[in-house]
């Protein structure tokens, strides 16, 4: 079976810009559950910071979730289970890129 079989066509919108995915069928809602939390963060920046541009804003989300990501990747190398939501959505980001980068 060829891997593009099941891959479909979706828009995502962050931070106001879409951007056109070619996914899993299996996966798009988890794309749009983490596509909804990006866009909830960066109005939370939005919020805190209000004279920060777009750039600012995608740049300081990008930087919060690399921070969580690092510490859910450390806590995995030191065997501590991982119980938090937030990092479980960090490894499914990390594992669909990876997917997305492949193709």
């Amino acid at each position: 079976m060829d891997n593009q079989d099941n891959k479909i066509r979706i828009t995502v919108v962050i931070a106001g810009r879409p951007y056109s995915l070619k996914v899993k069928a299996e996966d798009e809602p988890v794309i749009l559950r983490l596509t909804k939390e990006i866009n909830d963060k960066i109005r939370q920046f939005q919020t805190t910071y209000t004279n920060k541009d777009k750039q600012d804003l995608l740049a300081m989300t990008l930087l919060s979730y690399s921070v969580d990501l690092h510490k859910a990747r450390t806590k995995t190398t030191t065997n501590q289970p991982i119980t938090n939501p937030l990092a479980d959505s960090l490894h499914e980001i990390d594992n669909l890129l990876d997917d997305l980068l492949v193709d």
